[in-house]
């Protein structure tokens, strides 16, 4: 094939791609994080009130556009972040939510993102634009605008799901934490109560402890030994799963 014909294939094909380009329709991308915490054994979920239109009054989960600059994993960060300035706090994707008419206000794409955090670390009110934040248990969610609902269904199973097989209850405790308060996290997670000493019994042979000559003394005059997760054991079962089925 001549030089020519190479140089009329090679325009030919951009402009195919500029018009398949051009002839696109723009599309909103928005993140919305489904943000979990357990407070006094309780697993609670943090919702917003919206100030803006449209739907100002009504609950919601935490969101924004993607930025230009953003893959969509750094804007669920930056959220997380900008809410609670912590870094590094435990998120995974979890659904892409993308019917044409979810959000009346334009044709958006949203990517929902569900998270942990330790809610003694961090108010129990948070003051950010635009909104109004509080925790509230889980079996009290009010009615959430668009299919924030959807969201949340979605993500408890995915929650319960992850934590039967990995060791995420870790990211709900203190640095130092007693069996018990390690139980009652996962008592909340599962909603369903759980036998103390088969619970013990597994959280311990699984090597996740590390034990402390340390006691919490707040409950009992015999007070509780505390123990800190060991990171190595962690990060190992992250990966490879461990069965946490109570």
């Amino acid at each position: 094939m001549s030089s020519s014909n190479n140089t009329m294939t090679n325009e030919n094909l951009k402009e195919t791609i500029l018009a398949t380009y051009s002839n696109g329709q723009p599309i909103l991308m928005a993140v919305d994080c489904i943000i979990f915490g357990v407070e006094n054994n309780q697993l609670k979920l943090l919702i917003f009130k919206r100030e803006v239109e449209p739907l100002a009054g009504h609950w919601s989960l935490l969101g924004r556009f993607v930025r230009p600059d953003e893959s969509v994993d750094t804007a669920a960060e930056n959220v997380l972040h900008e809410l609670t300035g912590i870094r590094d706090i435990y998120m995974e994707q979890l659904h892409c939510f993308g019917d044409s008419n979810r959000d009346s206000g334009g044709r958006v794409v949203s990517v929902a993102y569900w998270s942990l955090i330790k809610v003694d670390q961090n108010q129990d009110e948070f003051s950010i634009d635009h909104h109004e934040a509080k925790w509230v248990p889980f079996d009290q969610v009010p009615e959430l605008i668009l299919d924030h609902g959807d969201m949340v269904t979605m993500a408890i199973e995915n929650l319960r799901e992850r934590a039967r097989f990995h060791p995420i209850g870790f990211e709900l405790v203190p640095k130092q934490f007693t069996l018990l308060q390690l139980l009652k996290v996962y008592e909340a997670i599962f909603s369903h109560p759980i036998d103390d000493r088969n619970f013990r019994k597994k959280i311990l042979k699984s090597g996740l402890l590390t034990k402390l000559e340390k006691k919490d003394m707040s409950t009992s005059k015999k007070g509780s030994f505390l123990y800190e997760f060991n990171e190595e054991t962690y990060q190992k079962l992250l990966k490879e799963g461990y069965n946490f089925e109570f």
